[in-house]
């Protein structure tokens, strides 16, 4: 079984920054790739940024040269800096995990809201 902790998130201004974390635990070492989406009041669960335990990356057009992802492989961690922060960042953060054999697993979620 794989367990997704989340931690972060919280409220913050426009322009402002926060920091989310997600720790794996349990049978994760055929991971691919973990990382986070999010999802809004009305809207779908849209990817948000992942990274492979490569080290390869990939973000949604949205938060492009805002939010920068990174991994502590030997943590089973993964981090998402979140930068000049919008109010269409608001949402609720999911953490994800792929495993090599397609099997995908979420954590509970994490509010982040932007608001002055």
């Amino acid at each position: 079984q794989v367990q997704l902790v989340e931690s972060g998130g919280g409220l913050v201004q426009p322009g402002g920054s926060l920091r989310v974390s997600c720790a794996a635990s349990g049978s994760i070492f055929s991971m691919y790739r973990m990382g986070w989406y999010r999802q809004s009041p009305g809207k779908e669960r849209e990817l948000v940024a992942v990274i492979t335990r490569d080290g390869t990356t990939n973000y949604a057009d949205s938060v492009k040269g805002r939010f920068t992802i990174s991994r502590d492989n030997a943590k089973n961690t993964v981090l998402l800096q979140m930068n000049s922060l919008k109010p269409e960042d608001t949402a609720v953060y999911y953490c994800n995990l792929l495993m090599r054999g397609g099997s995908m697993y979420w954590g509970r979620g994490t509010q982040v809201t932007v608001s002055s």
